[in-house]
């Protein structure tokens, strides 16, 4: 085996992840290891990719998101083109992370306050039944 390629094996261990999300990356086209009859070799290419999907699916990314993103890095076509445009999905990216960051704390301050009015509700409660006991 050369150094050049990782086991399914080794990519586990490397990136945390099991056998079964590699094949099924494997079989959405977004890795694309050498077969050697049951034997998958993992490239530096793959592992560059799978570190990108995985960084990808942190931010939420769809895999079809994720697709595009990788598609945009194929040889041939220009750099530049490809760091704009991932550059312009990222923010569209950032932005939605944002707003469901303030939809969330808004959610969080909101159940705190209701938490607080039933902590009331209930104490003055058991003090009305230890008033009537």
């Amino acid at each position: 085996m050369s150094t050049d390629t990782m086991t399914i094996r080794q990519m586990c261990d490397a990136f945390d992840v099991t056998p079964r999300t590699l094949r099924f990356y494997e079989a959405k086209e977004l890795l694309f290891p050498i077969r050697e009859g049951q034997k998958r070799l993992f490239t530096k290419r793959d592992r560059a990719r799978l570190k990108l999907i995985l960084r990808g699916k942190r931010f939420g990314f769809s895999l079809e998101e994720i697709r595009q993103l990788l598609n945009l890095y194929k040889k041939g076509q220009e750099q530049s083109t490809q760091i704009s445009r991932a550059y312009e999905i990222a923010c569209e990216r950032l932005a939605m992370l944002e707003a469901q960051r303030v939809e969330l704390t808004s959610a969080i301050d909101d159940l705190k306050d209701q938490l607080k009015w039933g902590e009331k509700m209930m104490a003055s409660l058991g003090q009305t039944r230890a008033a009537a006991e």
